[in-house]
């Protein structure tokens, strides 16, 4: 294989695992606050692109309107699924939470067919279809941008984490109990948090409504997003980039060496791969915490 196509190959998958990153983010910050992965988080995504279009399209609002406009809905529907579904569930095997999550993820998408229907709709931000030229190598111009989002994303919740806020989310999430001991609100950390991933959702359902239209399968990216976040450690905002890129350089480097031999559709195979493999070999991820209980 030449060179410059296995570069650019290298490079591209990195960026497309950014984007991955923009899923992982959102369920890093739930799981530092509550200890479990949140499985709506695809669904969000979806309702969040949908949101963005309904202001811009049926509204009529311009884009650069609409979107902060859905971040601010968004952030008040993540406290708002805290307050009505989450809160009742609190001190409940985490189980029963997972379950809550899933389930949300199906009304979600559900919702979305019933308000918007099941036809394809595309967000369109002006960025232009014609790659950009580094030497040789064409990169393209949709997902550099996704991937300075992704890491603008890094970059603000790495300081938040730092911050009196984001002390007594991790706080939150090592021990419920004596959070509350100490005075810590853990229904207004919970809610916080789902607040924030709700917000993300609206960059990820916004970048990859641009580059695969906005429709039921763009909630299906959730497993991607998933093994992003296994891969990386799920309470490693660090995780989630890092893991992003090597798991997008793997899938487009491997399908272009699989596709050949098995006919396509081999990008799902590695993603699957990489997740079963992780969880076998390295369960709490590269970065994340590794926790040994005494029994």
């Amino acid at each position: 294989m030449d060179l410059i196509f296995l570069t650019e190959l290298a490079i591209n998958g990195a960026l497309t695992g950014l984007l991955y990153s923009l899923f992982a983010i959102g369920l890093v910050l739930i799981y530092k606050a509550s200890s479990v992965p949140n499985l709506a988080q695809g669904g969000l995504t979806m309702l969040a692109a949908y949101v963005v279009l309904a202001l811009a399209r049926d509204v009529g609002m311009p884009l650069w309107v609409a979107i902060p406009l859905a971040a601010l809905l968004m952030f008040g529907l993540g406290f708002g699924i805290e307050r009505v579904a989450l809160r009742r569930l609190a001190g409940r095997p985490v189980i029963m939470i997972l379950m809550m999550t899933l389930g949300l993820d199906i009304f979600l998408r559900g919702a979305t067919l019933a308000i918007w229907g099941g036809t394809s709709r595309s967000v369109e931000l002006g960025v232009g279809y014609d790659p950009l030229l580094l030497g040789d190598i064409f990169i393209s111009r949709i997902h550099l941008v996704g991937a300075a989002v992704a890491i603008a994303l890094f970059g603000a919740f790495l300081v938040f984490f730092r911050s009196r806020t984001g002390i007594k989310l991790r706080a939150i999430a090592d021990d419920y109990m004596a959070s509350w001991s100490v005075g810590i609100s853990v229904e207004r950390g919970v809610g916080l948090s789902w607040a924030l991933a709700s917000v993300v959702a609206v960059a990820a359902g916004v970048i990859w409504g641009e580059i695969q239209g906005v429709d039921q399968a763009l909630s299906l990216l959730l497993l991607k997003g998933l093994t992003v976040a296994v891969l990386g450690g799920l309470d490693s905002i660090l995780g989630a980039i890092i893991a992003g890129i090597i798991l997008g350089i793997v899938e487009n480097v491997g399908a272009e060496f699989l596709d050949p031999l098995v006919g396509g559709g081999s990008r799902e195979l590695i993603v699957a791969a990489v997740l079963i493999l992780t969880v076998m070999i390295r369960p709490h991820g590269l970065f994340g915490r590794h926790d040994i209980e005494r029994v």
